[in-house]
């Protein structure tokens, strides 16, 4: 996990460690995190970041989702349990602190508090883009997110965690703060009495690959991935139904 939380000087609050040129946010000597649930407010960043991850994959062209149809699928009107249903964990950053989090009943969740001190300068350079409409703080960015949910086996009496995806925006990343995201989702996991995180560890990727080993997860070698879907899937559509017709 990431350092723990260091409250600051009043000299270190000073926000000549961000410099803003040509909408950009340079932040240099410490950035300041926060682990949260995702609201119907950050649709548009959530649409943005599930785009770009297909863009980092070279799978655009499979990307069909909207800012409705996720609206849809993430922010129901009559939701699952909390962490049953798709959820996302969005990690800000912000070149100041952030307020200690009251325990926000109404979320389920308590905003975690990290700081990390920086080796070289990060800058965010769509400011305007991935600014953060969660509260007033206005130098707070949308660095990442982690998009995960609950899954069953018969192999166990209590469902555990699928965790679908974890992606950064380029410039926060090889900072940690990958463990800090994958870290909250698997405490959640330990605390709330599920069993298991599951997913997808792609092979070719050796750093991510390595992450994930390093995160205590087990590969298990003897199973491959499978997936029905496209056209191979929609030769099973209304299949009962023409059966019946022709008996």
């Amino acid at each position: 996990m990431a350092p723990a939380l260091q409250q600051p000087t009043p000299s270190e609050t000073i926000i000549t460690d961000a410099s803003s040129e040509n909408n950009n946010v340079t932040i240099t000597g410490k950035i300041y995190t926060r682990v949260r649930l995702a609201t119907k407010s950050d649709l548009s960043h959530i649409y943005q970041l599930f785009y770009q991850i297909h863009v980092y994959h070279n799978y655009t062209h499979l990307y069909k989702a909207t800012e409705s149809s996720l609206a849809n699928l993430l922010f129901k009107e009559n939701p699952l349990p909390l962490f049953y249903g798709p959820s996302v964990l969005l990690l800000e950053v912000s070149p100041t602190p952030f307020n200690e989090p009251k325990n926000t009943t109404n979320e389920g969740f308590k905003p975690v508090l990290t700081t990390f001190d920086l080796k070289f300068p990060v800058v965010e350079g769509q400011v305007e883009e991935f600014r953060s409409k969660y509260d007033d703080k206005s130098d707070a960015y949308i660095a990442g997110y982690a998009f995960f949910y609950a899954n069953y086996s018969c192999f166990n009496d209590k469902p555990g965690f699928y965790f679908e995806s974890l992606y950064f925006r380029e410039s926060y990343r090889k900072l940690g703060m990958g463990k800090l995201l994958f870290g909250t989702v698997s405490s959640i996991a330990a605390d709330n009495g599920f069993v298991s995180v599951d997913g997808i560890v792609a092979v070719w990727n050796k750093k991510s690959y390595d992450f994930y080993i390093n995160m205590g997860v087990e590969i298990f070698d003897e199973f491959r991935y499978g997936k029905l879907h496209g056209e191979n899937l929609q030769k099973y559509a209304d299949k009962g139904k023409i059966e019946e017709e022709t008996c």
